[in-house]
């Protein structure tokens, strides 16, 4: 039992298995705010601008209630957390850019610098 406890927490441990934890906890959370975004913001706008600041349309047909403001409630939070994690990817992208290369940040020895060098120099010279 002991063997499996040290593997789980291995595996628990790892980078890809943190990294999913934590997106997880941030996306709950950027869903909390973007839900407040537009309920205590969004909405309202557009109730000053339409006249009724609750989406709570709806129309029946027969005995069916159609519930058409809690769609554009939906509807409204999808495009501004897709719009949110689109920012989010950019600015992640933009980090990655400025990162540097493995082959510019790995720590060679003294003699692999100057083998560079000597190379560079032969390469310069005119054949």
């Amino acid at each position: 039992m002991k063997k499996y406890w040290k593997e789980f927490v291995a595996f628990v441990m790892t980078g890809n298995v943190l990294m999913l934890a934590v997106a997880f906890v941030m996306g709950g959370l950027t869903k909390t705010v973007i839900d407040a975004f537009v309920t205590d913001i969004v909405k309202p706008i557009i109730g000053a601008i339409v006249g009724k600041p609750e989406f709570t349309n709806t129309f029946t047909i027969g005995k069916g209630v159609v519930q058409y403001g809690d769609f554009i409630t939906i509807l409204i939070n999808l495009v501004i957390t897709g719009a949110a994690l689109f920012l989010v990817v950019k600015a992640y992208d933009a980090y990655q850019a400025r990162k540097p290369k493995d082959e510019e940040a790995e720590d060679v020895g003294e003699e692999i610098v100057l083998l560079r060098r000597i190379a560079a120099v032969l390469e310069a010279r005119p054949a």
